[in-house]
């Protein structure tokens, strides 16, 4: 449960999010900044670089033997994409001060160490070591191959380059191989203080207990940074749709085929119609009693796997399967089948409360990982919108089946994208 809000500068709040399900304390800077093809690459490299050496600790073995003394307290850091913004996370997990030996105060201690490494990297004359950079971008460069040998994501990041051609969104949210490959020590810095000056931060802090003046260093941290020109988090540019659907296929040595189907619908933020969507989208593709599931995998045997998600935030809906080159258009046309009986309203009282039981379910199961809570929260506090898991399932549960149909009835055929093998016909 959210606590505490806490200004800590121009566009940086602090959270204090109660909770006394855990025996350690989260704590986690967040970093939002806008979609940019010149930077995505370098922004996504730093949390990677920061969470594995700093100006006091110049090596990993010298982090970790810092951590060990924390009671083994341990570093996270990602990467990500939320709507038109880069997320960029770094964080540490320490167990709470009162389980420690004659009082020691871990947690104040831990959120230094963070501090630390945020803001006091190893760097020398306005530039990265060369050899920490260089580590640090053969690691990205394996996980972009390692995405994209994994078809199914292949696939999905096609379809998502397609669709947002003139568009932020299809920047991917590590940059390209060629990106990574042209980063150097000195870029990397510039990089390092752009993200310093100018993100619009949240740091939060998931606790039973929130300890004495752990915001206070953080605070003194950011005052010392000329922030004047940081970002605040506006809506995202919604979907626009198309008059006509366009179509792309590409042949690949697959086994399998991939039929992947975008769509537009409206974008959502208010509470109310994203519980709607978030109910639409779940009767269609999500569990074992949606449409999809069980009658274009299940009954009509069409594909190995067919699913639908959403990305809310960008009026985004998106069906992925895996299908035999023989049965895409059946696939395909069955999909777009099941849609409209959504939009009519002829699913079952059955789909529609497992569909509210399921998420509320799932909503509820949020406070069982610290890393889900400070996601949640991260991410609604950037929206102005800091709603509790707990309290959004009591929406979903208030969620009508004329409010399902209508917000079903904004989705729109955009574009399918459909991998194939290079013999099929």
């Amino acid at each position: 449960m959210l606590e505490n809000c806490i200004a800590l500068g121009n566009s940086a709040q602090g959270f204090f999010i109660k909770s006394d399900r855990f025996k350690t304390t989260y704590v986690t800077y967040n970093f939002f900044l806008p979609l940019e093809k010149e930077n995505v690459a370098h922004f996504a490299l730093l949390p990677f670089i920061l969470t594995t050496c700093g100006k006091e600790y110049p090596d990993f073995s010298k982090l970790n033997f810092k951590l060990n003394k924390l009671y083994s307290a341990s570093l996270s850091a990602s990467a990500e994409k939320v709507g038109d913004y880069q997320l960029l996370r770094v964080g540490i997990s320490v167990i709470d001060d009162k389980y420690a030996l004659d009082g020691e105060e871990l947690v104040n201690k831990a959120v230094e160490l963070l501090n630390s490494l945020v803001f006091e990297p190893r760097v020398e004359n306005n530039s990265f070591f060369t050899e920490d950079v260089e580590r640090e971008k053969r690691k990205a460069i394996e996980h972009i191959r390692g995405e994209l040998a994994e078809k199914r994501l292949y696939a999905r990041s096609r379809l998502i380059e397609e669709m947002y051609k003139d568009d932020v969104y299809g920047i991917p949210k590590c940059g390209t191989e060629k990106q990574v490959k042209e980063i150097t020590a000195e870029s990397l810095y510039k990089a390092w203080e752009d993200m310093l000056s100018r993100a619009a931060l949240i740091v939060n802090v998931i606790s039973d207990s929130l300890p004495q003046n752990v915001f206070d260093g953080i605070k003194s941290r950011l005052l010392s940074i000329d922030r004047s020109g940081a970002i605040t988090v506006n809506e995202s540019k919604p979907t626009r749709p198309l008059y006509a659907s366009k179509r792309v296929e590409e042949k690949m040595d697959v086994a399998q085929g991939k039929l992947v189907m975008g769509f537009s619908m409206d974008a959502v933020s208010d509470d109310r119609k994203n519980a709607a969507v978030t109910v639409m989208c779940d009767i269609f593709g999500g569990g074992p009693y949606s449409r999809l599931f069980n009658y274009v995998r299940e009954k009509l045997s069409l594909c190995y796997y067919c699913s639908a998600n959403s990305e809310k935030r960008k009026g985004l809906l998106i069906v992925d399967s895996g299908v035999e080159v023989q049965n895409a258009k059946k696939a395909e046309s069955e999909i777009l089948r099941q849609l409209e009986i959504v939009k009519a309203g002829r699913f079952t009282d059955f789909e529609f409360e497992s569909s509210k039981k399921s998420i509320i379910n799932a909503l509820n199961s949020y406070g069982d990982h610290q890393e889900a809570v400070d996601s949640w929260y991260t991410i609604k506090s950037a929206m102005s919108n800091p709603i509790s898991p707990e309290d959004f399932a009591t929406v979903i549960a208030k969620v009508g089946r004329n409010e399902v149909i209508d917000a079903a009835k904004t989705v729109k055929l955009h574009t399918v994208y459909n991998l194939i093998p290079k013999e099929a016909q």
